[in-house]
């Protein structure tokens, strides 16, 4: 089994939580999905949504890894439209096919905002550790980071770098 996946969820497969999410890639070797290059539609109560990619991603996510980092920017105070319907259609592993849904319990998850200042809103990682508690998941906690000037500050570097390894690799 691998050890970890990154979600990268934003709008911009090339911006600047790319960025993030390389360095992150760097001292992990975890391997990266990015939702944007992804077809996932919304969720639906009746299931008609079975004809995109999320059953295919979120199966193999389940069965091949023990760790799942959501990388994300603050969008609205939030996390990303992309990275919430994510969020939104595990509800289908709860409902049908809960042999992957229950894979969910005991695997790990973590979770990094990416934005353009150190300024980091109270309450943004909430849906993340009280979905890894509903879920049966380990939280490993939450990481802020920033881009400047379209580059990543040293403080930053070494944040996530310390992230990396006394939460996500290390542990």
């Amino acid at each position: 089994m691998k050890k970890g996946i990154i979600i990268q969820g934003s709008s911009r497969s090339e911006g600047d939580t790319s960025k993030i999410v390389d360095l992150l890639r760097k001292q992990t070797g975890f391997d990266i999905v990015d939702l944007n290059r992804k077809k996932i539609k919304h969720f639906d109560y009746n299931f008609n949504n079975r004809d995109d990619d999320f059953t295919d991603l979120f199966k193999n996510i389940v069965t091949n890894y023990k760790i799942i980092v959501f990388v994300t920017p603050i969008y609205w105070y939030s996390m990303s439209g992309l990275m919430k319907v994510f969020f939104d259609r595990i509800s289908d592993f709860l409902k049908l096919d809960k042999d992957y849904g229950r894979k969910l319990r005991g695997m790990k998850m973590a979770s990094v905002s990416s934005s353009n200042d150190n300024r980091f809103y109270e309450g943004f990682e909430m849906p993340f550790k009280n979905s890894a508690d509903y879920l049966g998941m380990e939280y490993k906690g939450h990481l802020h980071a920033w881009i400047l000037n379209d580059t990543i500050p040293e403080e930053v570097k070494n944040k996530i770098n310390e992230f990396a390894s006394n939460k996500l690799i290390n542990d």
